[in-house]
């Protein structure tokens, strides 16, 4: 990073941490699964002789907890051992809400109650499975709407440690952290730490919040870390998985499901399977931010290019809406990526031959060749739908996205094995517009064009 880039997101931050009265306030960026900046400003108590943060500092991180369940349900998944349309109670027989299928939980589309009956989760001691088992009640239809649910994680943090046959903790730590080398995360608070805040909104004095183990809602928003880890959970998010998931069920994670629908607005937010998106102005980002009563926190990564950034506060509120993502903004305007350099690839002849344009009706569509022999079909214009395509492996393609994904493309061959057309989910692409000679449906008009 260019010391003039370092020295404005610095910048940025110590406004922050002055203006919106922050004890502490600290931050990273990431590019190509590395912590390539950090900075902190103020203290851990708000004093001017506090200790300040450094990068392996432990924050309370929230509800950024989710994404390691979600993680967690998913390598479940991959394995066999659930599927995301299961109904809860496949799995656990004892609750009320046994109709709500996995999926649904994950992305907050079950209609579950927000938060628990009894007092405040958040700032009081919690209690176990039967406990919260008792409380579950529903808002909403499940597949209805969005409705955030801290209790629905409640439940996906039980499923994870009954079908792993421990806790959920244990799991995340295990399977997740471990590997990762994530070593300063960890379900309560390890020194040296933040002591979470709240900042009078009148006066410059603070209050002390409380800390407990939130028993059976801990999975909601229990992990304490650092911008160190954090970064490195970035990257995750950002596609250096290590092997602990698969491109393919990350990318799942990441596609919007349940909108976050704001009447009047335009919508920029959404839920995947367990972390949460944002579309800004076409870009895409994953994450989740975190709160809880003394911090505040945000995780978010640009899905296409894996640049991430990491914030951490410990005061209750005050922290800019928008803060995380302008630091990425600023980032990425100042140091932008350079292009991946061309390089020559391999086509088989037999895919080359296919490449070129193909007509749907009159509609012009250009067909080219990938890399591993994948396909991309879409309208020479630019415009309408478009697809990529990966072998089937029995001589077909597969649909990757929009309008096409998971539909079926074949080459169909006449008797002398020449390309007749192609065959895309019943539509016909053929080589000239409404080949004579290929099997258009509804036939052509034996007159032509005229």
């Amino acid at each position: 990073m260019a010391p003039s880039t370092a020295s404005d997101l610095t910048r940025r931050l110590a406004q922050e941490q002055a203006g919106s009265r922050l004890p502490s306030l600290a931050a990273g960026i990431v590019r190509g699964g590395e912590l390539v900046w950090f900075a902190a400003r103020g203290t851990l108590d708000g004093r001017s002789a506090g200790r300040a943060a450094d990068e392996h500092t432990q924050y309370r991180m929230g509800s950024i907890t989710k994404t390691f369940v979600a993680v967690a349900v998913m390598r479940l998944r991959d394995e066999g051992a659930l599927d995301l349309a299961d109904p809860l109670e496949k799995h656990l027989p004892d609750t009320s809400i046994g109709d709500v299928t996995i999926a649904q939980l994950l992305s907050h589309g079950a209609g579950l109650q927000a938060e628990t009956d009894g007092p405040w989760w958040e700032r009081t001691e919690g209690g176990p499975w039967r406990s919260l088992v008792a409380q579950l009640g529903r808002r909403h239809p499940a597949g209805r709407l969005f409705h955030y649910s801290n209790v629905g994680f409640g439940v996906l943090g039980e499923l994870v440690g009954r079908l792993r046959g421990t806790s959920w903790s244990n799991v995340v730590a295990e399977e997740l952290l471990e590997p990762l080398g994530m070593n300063r995360t960890t379900k309560r608070p390890v020194a040296p730490h933040a002591h979470g805040l709240a900042v009078h909104p009148f006066a410059d004095v603070v209050l002390r919040e409380p800390e407990h183990d939130g028993g059976a809602m801990a999975p909601a928003g229990q992990l304490w870390s650092t911008v160190r880890d954090l970064g490195r959970w970035a990257a995750f998010l950002g596609g250096e998985t290590a092997g602990l998931l698969s491109a393919a069920t990350l990318a799942e994670m990441c596609k919007p499901l349940v909108v976050v629908d704001v009447p009047g607005a335009p919508w920029t937010g959404a839920h995947g399977l367990g972390v949460q998106l944002w579309n800004d102005g076409g870009r895409r980002f994953t994450g989740h931010g975190g709160s809880m009563p003394g911090f505040l926190a945000e995780v978010r990564v640009d899905v296409e290019t894996g640049d991430g950034v990491v914030v951490a506060t410990n005061a209750t509120s005050g922290l800019s809406r928008g803060f995380a993502a302008g630091l990425l903004d600023a980032f990425t305007a100042a140091e932008p990526r350079h292009a991946a350099a061309w390089q020559v690839g391999e086509v088989s002849p037999a895919l080359l031959a296919l490449t070129g344009h193909w007509y749907w009706g009159s509609t012009t569509f250009v067909l080219r060749a990938m890399d591993d022999g994948w396909l991309r079909l879409g309208p020479a214009d630019g415009a309408g739908r478009a697809s990529r395509f990966r072998p089937d492996g029995d001589g077909g393609w597969i649909g990757l996205d929009g309008y096409y994904a998971g539909e079926p493309l074949k080459v169909v061959r006449r008797a002398d094995g020449d390309v007749s057309h192609l065959d895309l989910a019943s539509f016909v692409f053929t080589r000239t517009p409404y080949d004579p000679s290929a099997d258009v449906p509804g036939g052509v008009d034996r007159a032509g064009w005229h």
